[in-house]
């Protein structure tokens, strides 16, 4: 749920980045913190293991623009996809407004996506909201690896709802602004029904 600053007039937003371990939720926002306008963004906090695999979160603060004169900042976070850290993930779902899949898209990795995408279902309803009526994309990472499965392929897996899915790679940097652009307008098309017209 969004929080509403009317003294600051601004509208902080929390976007979950989830999705399996080493899929590229962290290079996801690695990515867009480096290719950001200094002005329009935070600091990327980034809770590690010694391994440098995400621990508990990833957590990067960006502007996306205005609404009715309301700041609009996205709070952007990753979950750790590791499973038995689903405690930390069902903490950083909770207020959320919009979510981004991030899959791998190595065919023996998908297993985990199917299984993580499970997951994700299951702790939403855990915290009261309908999977299939809250902001959420797809983003199929790794399509600049060779094995990379065709699209059409993973959509058949992972795209029951459906919802717009991007190929990606946090790599080279393809889909990755077409991702959180996506989730972004999504979410602020959520907020019109809650910032007052004239404030």
């Amino acid at each position: 749920m969004a929080f509403i600053s009317y003294s600051a007039r601004e509208v902080n937003c929390k976007v979950v980045y989830y999705g399996p371990a080493l899929s590229g939720k962290t290079a996801h926002l690695t990515y867009i913190y480096r290719k950001s306008d200094p002005a329009g963004r935070g600091k990327l906090i980034s809770v590690t293991t010694e391994t440098e695999r995400t621990l508990f979160f990833d957590f990067l603060p960006l502007y996306v623009g205005s609404l009715r004169g309301m700041k609009i900042r996205l709070h952007l976070y990753t979950i750790p996809g590791q499973v038995f850290y689903d405690a930390t993930r069902k903490m950083i779902l909770r207020g959320l407004d919009g979510v981004v899949f991030v899959a791998d898209s190595q065919p023996e990795r998908m297993d985990e996506n199917i299984e993580s995408l499970d997951n994700l279902r299951t702790n939403l309803k855990g915290h009261g909201y309908d999977p299939d009526n809250i902001p959420y994309t797809i983003a199929y990472n790794k399509r600049d690896l060779p094995t990379a499965m065709p699209v059409e392929a993973m959509d058949k897996v992972l795209n029951s709802r459906p919802v717009q899915a991007y190929p990606s790679s946090a790599v080279t940097g393809e889909g990755v602004f077409d991702v959180l652009k996506d989730i972004s307008k999504q979410v602020v098309l959520g907020l019109k029904d809650q910032i007052p017209e004239s404030i």
